[in-house]
């Protein structure tokens, strides 16, 4: 089989293994979609949220393990490519994200990135995933974890098998990762995001976000009737139609 051909299949097995989403599936036996309800992720986080934390802790095993199946699997079917695994397991991540038949609206990426790490070294799972959850605790947030662990992975990888080609084509999830987890930065920094001491500090939480999202809603309206105004007085319109621009305010 021609090389350029096994990397074609190698990526197209990858990432169709990474679009089978347990977490939707799953919401979707029980009659909703996953991504309109909760955080609107995909992924198993939400899951812990909206179905449950068995269903959650469900979830993360089996995204997990598809990236372990995707990675030995590739290098099973795929001797002759050197970088099979880390294709394959790219592409698996890749596929959880960007899953086609959910119109590439899918989760983050943690736990298939977790599989994938897993595939290739259980010792470098082990301490990564220690280490991310203590990150977890000093944050209190989830999504620092899926950042860092994209871009610690690629590089230890690299220095652990002298692979800076397999590195290289790791690397290329983290763009995917960061755009994923773009909308949680934008709510921490406005404290909209919810924290993950949510799971036994439920009421708490919640009240948290509730007047964060009222204050953020209120500057919000402030802004826009300031602007009204300004507008109303350079052009010298009627302040009275500019108020009622903002009564849903």
């Amino acid at each position: 089989m021609p090389v350029w051909l096994s990397v074609i299949l190698c990526i197209l097995m990858g990432y169709l293994i990474g679009c089978i989403n347990p977490a939707y599936l799953f919401a979707r036996i029980r009659g909703f979609d996953i991504r309109k309800t909760g955080s609107g992720n995909a992924g198993a986080s939400n899951a812990v949220i909206v179905m449950g934390k068995t269903v959650g802790i469900i979830s993360a095993i089996l995204d997990i393990a598809k990236g372990v199946l995707s990675v030995r699997l590739a290098m099973l079917l795929f001797p002759e490519l050197v970088y099979a695994g880390e294709i394959a397991g790219v592409a698996s991540i890749l596929g959880h994200i960007f899953p086609v038949f959910m119109g590439f609206r899918g989760g983050k990426g943690l736990a298939a990135l977790g599989g994938v790490i897993l595939s290739f070294d259980i010792r470098v799972f082990l301490i990564m995933l220690l280490l991310e959850i203590l990150l977890i605790f000093i944050t209190d947030y989830i999504c620092f974890t899926a950042i860092t662990a994209s871009v610690i992975f690629p590089i230890l990888h690299g220095f652990m098998t002298g692979q800076v080609i397999g590195a290289l084509i790791l690397a290329i999830a983290v763009p995917a990762i960061l755009y994923k987890h773009m909308e949680n930065l934008r709510r921490i920094r406005a404290g909209t995001e919810a924290h993950f001491s949510l799971l036994w500090h439920r009421d708490k939480e919640a009240q948290r976000l509730e007047a964060n999202m009222e204050k953020q809603e209120e500057n919000s309206c402030a802004d826009s009737y300031s602007e009204s105004d300004s507008e109303s007085e350079s052009d010298g319109t009627d302040k009275q139609q500019s108020e009622s621009n903002n009564s849903g305010c």
